[in-house]
């Protein structure tokens, strides 16, 4: 691999380089998607609430296929910030491969499992048909997604992250446009609606795989090829399941966390349902630059460790908080003060409103202490230490979340925007101990590149 194909990423490397085209690409997912549920919204409520608990699920499966996607996103910034360049082709060709496979096997087998997760969120009989037509066409798509997760960790840790930006906006387009098409316009007579949707999300998604791929390949970024598999790189792949378990098993206890208290939103009823589902869609707002910020800062500490600049790295992470966390808070305190106008957008119903203004201003705690855990989680990750994220979400979602949701929520008869306070104590605690270990740096000594050679 020739070194000049990637772009040079080092402790000089300006923050806005890497988190701004990563934010614009966020921000048009996010406002598109917001428009995709406005449409929904318009077609039938019912289907924006059987959509958000069916893409609960999608997520789950998406945590599951970054098991590789994870670990390409360390081993590749690592080799690369060690200027290792001979295995990259191979790492490339592997992580592909092995996600691929592993996501024809994971979409079949949600769609077997489709009827018992139905039960398992005590789904609506209202919402039911929706979600489950909707899990069928987009779940047994879902390898698209595992390929694509891949690629775009490849793309930005060579450098390359407007490509994220511009095949987003290229592949929201289109699936805003097939909604539109099956729901309101010319195949509006074939009465497909959610399915409709989800063959338009289906067809982006292929789209935007492609899009990547012909990129990799027209940069020169690297090759892929099965040749380059032979004799099978089997300690490399131990190597990287060994890092990307742990990193997928933290998101994975979270979204189970998160399905949990789903279910008992349920039991609260459709507009409980539908007020999480449009706060979700305004909140993703709130997330965006931290999150930008979060995966910038996660690509320059993996270079910077596997350069052995480990210093660099500490400070570079705190230099990120000081940015994010007050424009974080800022976010989500204008998020909470405009949702009485913002909710209005998706539906007329006023005890909708009034639940989703509850939850915006809990919302704010739920930012602040998820802007640490993104910041300081994905510099863990990056420098090698997987596994204490993993445990510290397990105890936190469960211990903390997940039981003081309940206590809120359910025994007190809060309501859904007590399920959103467990949620705030989970991130707020998670994220002060996450902070502490980095700042104690008990991640030294934990890079995967060995650097004698």
């Amino acid at each position: 691999m020739n070194k000049n194909n990637s772009v040079t990423i080092d402790e000089k490397t300006p923050l806005l380089m890497l988190a701004g085209p990563m934010f614009l690409e966020l921000l048009l997912n996010t406002m598109l998607n917001n428009v995709d549920t406005l449409m929904l919204s318009h077609y039938d409520e019912y289907a924006v609430g059987a959509v958000g608990n069916a893409n609960t699920i999608m997520f789950m499966m998406n945590i599951l296929f970054n098991i590789i996607a994870t670990a390409t996103s360390v081993v590749v910034a690592q080799y690369l910030g060690a200027k290792q360049y001979d295995s990259m082709n191979m790492i490339y060709t592997l992580a592909v491969t092995v996600n691929l496979a592993f996501g024809v096997i994971l979409s079949g087998t949600f769609c077997l499992a489709n009827p018992l997760i139905m039960r398992f969120l005590h789904v609506s009989d209202e919402m039911r048909p929706y979600s489950m037509i909707y899990i069928y066409i987009v779940g047994g798509g879902g390898f698209l997604t595992a390929v694509f997760n891949v690629m775009l960790q490849i793309l930005r840790c060579n450098g390359y992250t407007k490509i994220g930006m511009w095949v987003s906006l290229a592949i929201n387009v289109v699936n805003i446009g097939g909604n539109y098409l099956f729901l309101y316009g010319p195949l509006k007579f074939l009465n497909m609606g959610v399915s409709g949707v989800a063959f338009s999300t289906v067809f982006a998604r292929l789209l935007a795989v492609s899009a990547l791929l012909i990129f990799f390949f027209a940069t020169g970024t690297g090759r892929l090829s099965v040749r380059l598999l032979r004799p099978f790189p089997g300690k490399l792949l131990g190597k990287m399941i060994k890092i990307g378990l742990p990193s997928a098993g933290e998101n994975l206890t979270y979204n189970l966390y998160q399905t949990t208290l789903l279910s008992f939103v349920n039991g609260m009823g459709n507009d409980s349902v539908n007020a999480r589902a449009y706060c979700n869609s305004l909140i993703a707002f709130a997330m965006i630059f931290s999150n930008a910020a979060a995966m910038s800062t996660q690509i320059i500490t993996g270079h910077l460790v596997g350069a052995g600049k480990t210093d660099e790295a500490y400070k570079r992470v705190f230099k990120t908080l000081r940015v994010s966390l007050p424009i974080t808070i800022a976010l989500s305190s204008a998020n909470a003060m405009l949702c009485p106008y913002t909710l209005s957008f998706f539906t007329g119903n006023e005890n909708v409103i009034a639940l989703g203004q509850m939850i915006m201003i809990v919302d704010i705690f739920v930012e602040t202490g998820r802007c640490l855990n993104m910041t300081f989680v994905n510099s863990l990750k990056a420098a090698g230490s997987y596994v204490f994220p993993l445990i510290m979400g397990i105890v936190c979602n469960w211990g903390l979340g997940l039981t003081t949701g309940y206590i809120l929520g359910c025994a007190l008869g809060v309501g859904v925007a007590g399920i959103f306070a467990g949620t705030a104590t989970d991130e707020c605690i998670r994220g002060l101990i996450v902070m502490y270990y980095w700042y104690k740096k008990k991640w030294l000594g934990k890079s995967v590149v060995d650097r004698s050679h």
